[in-house]
């Protein structure tokens, strides 16, 4: 069964030194910082590579964040994967759970997350199922 999470969260992030050997590179490293309000009352953190083109609005980035908190009242972590482009201002984003990293009371759990940028907030849709962990092959 498909269950439905919406919300707010606040970002911060951080540029890092690129890894030795970077330097000059037109790839970006940030520290990712997030706290999630709504049906996910949490916080992540994360790391995040990027790189801009030297067309304008065109871009792409990839980034992991280990979200702490709980969904729905469930508590527990898991794991975001994030793939996102931009083509000249057009945007496209993927947001998943990476299978398997779910603990406690969110073990066996899936989904998509969507973010939206709206009035300076940034706002959450979460897709996401709860596998019975037998199911999910635990035992």
């Amino acid at each position: 069964m498909t269950t439905t999470a919406s919300g707010s969260f606040e970002i911060e992030l951080s540029p890092q030194q690129p890894d030795s050997g970077q330097e000059g590179s037109a790839v970006g490293r940030m520290r990712i910082d997030k706290q999630f309000h709504g049906d996910l009352e949490a916080v992540s953190k994360g790391q995040m590579l990027s790189f801009r083109s030297a067309v304008e609005g065109s871009a792409g980035y990839v980034a992991i964040e280990e979200v702490s908190g709980t969904l729905n009242g469930r508590r527990g972590t898991f794991v975001l994967q994030h793939s996102g482009t931009m083509t000249r201002g057009e945007p496209h984003l993927s947001l998943h759970v990476v299978p398997d990293s779910g603990t406690d009371q969110l073990e066996g759990l899936s989904g998509t997350m969507s973010i939206d940028i709206r009035d300076g907030g940034h706002f959450y849709g979460f897709e996401y199922s709860l596998a019975d962990a037998r199911e999910a092959g635990a035992e």
